[in-house]
């Protein structure tokens, strides 16, 4: 990126801006691209009949002068890519007509009016992060069109936009700049892209390396940072996708103008590994909503457009394809058409979706993220384990959490954000205050509660220092198995989760198997929820239900807002709850403690804004116990189809469900209905390679490693 007079120690284009006479503009006739430059058009024309609008920022996200800057910048970036494409001078007028608009607003603005003082006040928005977005969309567009501007306009929108802009995002909100957060690459890349279109040094150095270039922050350190070796960013696959688009699209500037800093292989290629796994972290093409999520972000946005067509320039990866394909969206640049040109050419294969382990942590030792599939990523299963490190201020208190996905649903839940982004009557699209006494609360989440409290008593900052130990993996077909242990949540206590995808024999879909094991230097209350959708069909045990009032479960830490709807007290074989969605029958089964008791809930109490979503849980909950062990199973079984008014399997296939604790290791019997018996063996050894033996009743049980599926005779499994 550079002007079109520049040619410094960069190596910058001198061609930048200018559509010569003599060069036939970018064109295409693949699909994709096309359809995306009529939208574009399309939209163009409507803001161009509307005139141009920049007006004195006063609105938090989701109001009017919010929404009209959020247009004004996408109109800037997408003007000038039609007026490189189409060499229409009409589109460049309209890109220069709106910053010089901005060059008379920018010099008189100072801290937004609707800040809000936790978070750093922008300019043009309520926030800082929101200027930076603002910036890395404009200087694409102006870059496209400065050729083509007089010198004295090129002048005034250089001097009184964009280095205005760059220096308050820089110098002016020096702590945003220097954060290692996703805030910091948005402004970092803004200001760097700025630099480069600037010819400006100083600016490109200070983003690359931080304020006082010494490399402890900006935005190469962030790189390093925020990212695991496996590409795994540590705010989850949320705020990934998010900070992804300033990390590839500032690093294809840097790539373009300083070749030799060779961006795209610095650190093992970390930038398209990051691409790749934030791929992975979805189902159906939605994303895993771990920490500060907002369920509905799929891969049909604007930063994995973006980060599919840089990583699909830079690879040739024919997967990538079919993820655009799947988008039906791609960018107005040289990448966006050869990714169309591409799949046009039918060029695309599918995306290898698969099972495998993310380290987290930068250097891949806090904790990880295990994802075991199987069949397909639309419609077949995936278990995902959180087990990895807090994720920052947009962390949530659930380590070793998990969810569940099949048929197309989301089976096993996590709440995600409370937060309706950019809706102006919800605390201005910001995050609600149900985001703290909620949503971040461990009883929010599918992990142990010790004694009402959440992990690391609601501490970020001690959460940050402590994180889960990931012990075994296993991607086995048929046995996939993931376990880790934490220690320091809760003081004296530890736990281990293993939790298990195992096929049976007779049954058409895969079992969840799911083993707490709690050791703790004192008696505690020990609940597990499951957070789940669905409608209860039935529940094997007696209950007391709240028919006419419901109580409130607790009164702090997240538990003030769950109702109970029914208690009961499960015993035997008893311990099961079946529900239905959609077509599909779900039996969330367990093995009953002595003395313990199961609650039936619903999330909603103490929610006087209706700020909540009204989701069941089931919490199993042990009192007065030092060492415990859960053990729990989830089967999906039989069909409903409501148009031909059939029922078929809707009870659980399963027989029973027993744990033995032998010899230190812990060892869950599984029987279905026509007799067929498998075993989930855990030795918690870490010695992949070691041979375990433990005998019961008359059956001697071996298997080698961590912990492995024992098919069983039939009759065997008896004392």
């Amino acid at each position: 990126m550079a002007s079109p007079s520049a040619a410094t120690e960069y190596g910058l284009s001198s061609q930048s801006g200018q559509v010569a006479a003599d060069s036939e503009p970018q064109s295409s006739d693949a699909p994709l691209f096309v359809n995306e430059v009529e939208r574009a058009k399309k939209f163009l024309a409507t803001m161009m009949d509307a005139g141009v609008v920049a007006p004195v920022p006063k609105d938090p996200g989701g109001g009017y002068t919010h929404e009209q800057h959020k247009l004004n910048y996408k109109a800037i970036y997408e003007g000038g890519q039609l007026y490189r494409i189409t060499g229409e001078q009409k589109y460049a007028d309209y890109v220069r007509d709106i910053l010089l608009a901005y060059a008379e607003l920018y010099p008189t603005l100072g801290e937004h009016p609707a800040r809000k003082n936790s978070q750093g006040s922008g300019r043009i928005f309520w926030q800082v992060l929101n200027d930076a977005m603002w910036l890395v969309d404009s200087i694409q567009g102006y870059e496209a069109i400065r050729g083509s501007l007089s010198v004295t306009d090129r002048t005034n929108i250089d001097d009184n936009v964009f280095r205005k802009a760059a220096a308050f995002l820089s110098t002016g909100s020096a702590e945003t700049f220097s954060k290692i957060h996703n805030h910091a690459t948005w402004a970092t890349a803004g200001v760097g892209m700025t630099g480069y279109v600037l010819d400006d040094k100083e600016l490109v150095d200070i983003a690359l390396l931080g304020l006082d270039k010494s490399g402890k922050t900006g935005f190469l350190r962030q790189s390093e940072l925020l990212f695991s070796p496996d590409g795994y960013y540590t705010e989850g696959p949320y705020y990934q996708r998010f900070a992804l688009k300033p990390f590839v699209v500032f690093a294809g500037a840097i790539e373009k103008n300083d070749p030799a800093r060779k961006i795209f292989e610095h650190r093992d290629g970390i930038l398209l590994k990051a691409l790749r796994t934030t791929i992975q972290l979805t189902y159906d093409g939605y994303f895993f909503p771990f920490n500060d999520a907002i369920k509905d972000k799929s891969l049909q946005t604007d930063e994995l457009y973006h980060g599919v067509a840089i990583a699909y320039s830079k690879t040739r990866d024919p997967g990538l394809l079919s993820i655009a394909q799947w988008q039906g969206r791609t960018v107005l640049t040289d990448d966006g058409k050869l990714v169309a040109d591409d799949l046009a050419a039918g060029k695309a294969r599918p995306f290898p979706f698969k099972s495998l382990l993310l380290s987290d942590g930068p250097e891949g030792d806090q904790g990880a993220v295990a994802i075991l599939r199987q069949v397909d990523s639309v419609s077949g299963q995936a278990l995902v384990a959180k087990n990895s490190s807090q994720g920052m201020g947009h962390g949530h208190f659930d380590k070793l959490s998990w969810q569940y996905y099949d048929n197309g649903n989301e089976i096993v839940t996590d709440y995600g954000a409370a937060r309706f982004l950019n809706i102006e009557a919800k605390e201005g699209g910001r995050y609600l205050p149900e985001n703290e006494s909620w949503a971040k609360q461990s009883i929010a989440h599918n992990t142990l509660v010790v004694d009402e409290k959440s992990h690391f008593d609601g501490d970020e900052k001690l959460a940050d220092t402590i994180a889960p130990k990931q012990l075994n993996f296993s991607d086995v077909e048929g046995a996939q198995i993931s376990s880790a242990v934490i220690e320091g949540a809760y003081p004296g206590t530890s736990f281990t989760r293993t939790l298990a995808l195992l096929d049976s024999d007779g049954l058409s879909e895969p079992l969840v198997i799911d083993v707490v094991r709690v050791r703790s230097t004192k008696p505690n209350q020990y609940d597990l929820p499951l957070h789940y959708q669905g409608h209860i069909m039935r529940v094997g045990f007696d209950t007391e239900s709240n028919i006419t009032a419901r109580p409130v479960l607790g009164a702090d830490n997240g538990y003030q807002h769950i109702w109970v709807d029914a208690v009961g007290k499960p015993l035997g074989q008893n311990g099961f709850v079946t529900t239905l969605l959609d077509d599909r029958f779900y039996t969330y089964r367990f093995v009953p403690q002595r003395g313990a008791e199961t609650i039936l809930a619903e999330i909603g109490a103490n929610d006087p804004k209706f700020n909540l979503r009204r989701e069941p849980i089931v919490i199993q909950r042990v009192k007065g116990a030092q060492n415990t062990t859960f053990v729990s199973m989830l089967e999906s079984h039989g069909r409903y189809d409501g148009a031909a008014e059939q029922t078929v399997g809707s009870d659980s296939q399963i027989k029973s469900l027993n744990h033995e604790s032998i010899d230190g290791a812990d060892v869950v019997f599984v029987e279905t209905l026509d007799g067929k018996k498998i075993a989930l063996a855990i030795s918690y050894d870490t010695d992949p390679g070691k041979k375990h033996s433990v005998k019961f009743g008359s059956q001697i049980l071996n298997w080698t490693g961590f912990a492995a599926r024992i098919d069983l005779p039939a009759g065997k499994a008896k004392r």
